[in-house]
């Protein structure tokens, strides 16, 4: 018999289809599904540090009614009530949900700044949370900005955070780093226990007739697997971390690459929006049963055969495959 039990952030998996942050995870009702659908384990939506500060402020505010100071600073920051809860109801939430499933609850926490937010870290986990997933949201605009401040930036992040918990904490991380490996690898010295790849950016178009930046949110389809795949089979076995592949993952078969090339569990958000969450079901058994086909008997057996952890100079074997792929279109050409 196929086994997909998987290990992810000291957690037991049934399997390695993990739910994705997203808005999946704001009802009760909605987790419980994604359960019954036989999902292993709920990423929550994110709470931002701006929602944090905002909260914070806001309570100045009031304390000090009448100044301009806190007035002004509040206005700063979006509608955030729009689109998410306040700090407390998000611990709250993790009370509940812990109370009402079986499978784990991963706080994510959305922060560019290692200021006093970070307390809200130990905050979740108090709450119930089995782990915490670092959500890092932040695009560098300022040419004065370099490459190594963002980065010790990143892991002064981490280690704040990791000194206010006790359990497990991954990174979920953009794609766009000069050298990724050794993020990677400075990250896990950190204390980051597992990282998540990748981070889709929300890429905004422009209202040419508003004359306005229109942020636009779309879902990913299984050609973005191809990015993430890539980094997973080349960090796989050259970090100490536990890897989670996201983005692009909508049918068994992209599980099955997954964890091939060296993912513990993929997570997946756009391909549930899109067809509904009994697709959890189907995507599983599309992946046993190709696993059967090709006498795979577990995921644990099956992880990082297709990785780069065996290539004696993983740079040269991607050159050799850009080389490859480039004049595999010479017989196409006219």
């Amino acid at each position: 018999m196929t086994d997909l039990k998987t290990h992810y952030l000291g957690l037991e998996l049934k399997n390695p289809l993990v739910a994705a942050a997203s808005a999946f995870s704001k009802k009760l009702s909605t987790v419980k599904k994604m359960e019954h659908a036989g999902i292993s384990a709920v990423v929550m939506y994110s709470l931002f540090e701006e929602q944090i500060t905002h909260d914070s402020l806001a309570f100045n505010y009031f304390m000090e009614h009448g100044t301009e100071r806190y007035a002004e600073s509040l206005s700063y920051f979006p509608a955030l009530d729009r689109y998410n809860v306040g700090p407390d109801e998000y611990l709250e939430k993790i009370r509940k949900y812990k109370e009402a499933v079986e499978i784990p609850i991963i706080a994510s926490l959305n922060g560019v700044s290692n200021s006093g937010w970070v307390e809200y870290a130990q905050k979740m986990a108090q709450a119930g949370a089995d782990a915490l997933e670092l959500n890092i949201y932040y695009l560098p605009t300022s040419p004065e900005v370099s490459a190594s401040e963002l980065e010790d930036n990143l892991i002064d992040l981490v280690k704040a955070v990791y000194a206010h918990v006790e359990v497990p904490v991954s990174v979920k991380l953009s794609p766009f780093y000069t050298a990724l490996p050794n993020l990677a690898q400075r990250l896990v010295g950190a204390g980051a226990q597992g990282l998540v790849l990748f981070n889709r950016f929300i890429q905004p178009d422009i209202d040419i007739e508003e004359m306005e930046v229109d942020p636009t949110l779309n879902l990913s389809t299984s050609v973005e697997l191809l990015l993430p795949l890539r980094w997973t089979a080349i960090l796989y076995g050259r970090v100490k971390a536990d890897l989670a592949l996201t983005s692009g993952v909508h049918t068994g078969v992209d599980l099955v690459k997954a964890v091939m090339v060296g993912a513990n569990v993929a997570m997946v958000a756009s391909e549930f929006v899109a067809n509904g969450l009994g697709r959890a079901r189907e995507m599983l058994a599309e992946m046993e049963n190709w696993m059967s086909a090709y006498d795979h008997i577990s995921v644990e057996r099956m992880r990082g055969s297709m990785s780069q952890k065996h290539v004696e100079n993983p740079a040269v074997f991607e050159r050799a495959n850009y080389m490859k792929a480039l004049q595999s279109f010479d017989n196409k050409m006219p």
